[in-house]
Order: structure tokens, then C-alpha cells, then sequence
């Protein structure tokens, strides 16, 4: 990649939306499912899924699954974006919320 190309590709990066909201790690062969909280919807798969193939990662359950079962047994969903109008205090307790609701809603541990 050329300099100038570089350039562009770093300021396209940090101008794009960024889309906070909740998701969801479902463990197709076991039927559990984790949700949590993103800030950035679009990187968080590559994080958990690196944690996870480094076997890292922080909730054991989740891992010990991801062991059993292996990566293709896994799958990842958003469940609800948030509007980036709202307020960063604002945006964080609506996330907590959210988070409560889809938990309960779905059977799910939270991540």
C-alpha cells in the first residue's frame, strides 16, 4: 500500500459512524448464549473470537464451550444498535438496560 492510499485508508477509518449496542455469542451446539455491551459493534467480533481462539478468554464458560465445540459451532449477532445522538452518560445507562432486557429475554449470561 502506497503512502498516500495509507493516508486515506487511517482518516476514512477514524471518520466512519461509529454504532454502539448490544450483542450476542451463540453456542450453536450447546444452545447458550452470552450477550454483552459494545461500544464499537463493528470490531467486537474480532476481539471476542481472538480471546476466544487464544483460549483467553475472561468468562470460562464461554471458553470452555468454544473448546468443546470449536468455531464453527459459534455465532455471532447484534441485537440492537443505539442511536448516536444520545448523551455518553445517557448512552451507557441505555446500554445497561438493554443489556438486563436481552439477558432475560434470550436466557443468556452477560459478558
Amino acid at each position: 500500500m502506497k503512502h498516500d492510499e495509507r493516508k486515506a485508508a487511517i482518516a476514512a477509518y477514524k471518520e466512519r459512524k461509529v454504532e454502539s449496542g448490544i450483542y450476542a455469542i451463540r453456542c450453536l451446539a450447546a444452545g447458550r448464549a452470552w450477550v454483552g455491551i459494545a461500544p464499537d459493534l463493528a470490531t467486537i467480533r474480532n476481539r471476542q473470537w481472538f480471546t476466544l481462539r487464544q483460549g483467553s478468554h475472561p468468562i470460562a464458560a464461554l471458553q470452555a464451550e468454544w473448546t468443546a465445540h470449536g468455531e464453527a459451532a459459534f455465532a455471532f449477532e447484534t441485537l440492537e444498535v443505539i442511536e448516536d445522538e444520545l448523551g455518553e452518560y445517557a448512552r451507557e445507562c441505555l446500554l445497561k438496560e438493554l443489556l438486563t432486557q436481552w439477558a432475560a429475554k434470550l436466557g443468556a449470561a452477560r459478558l
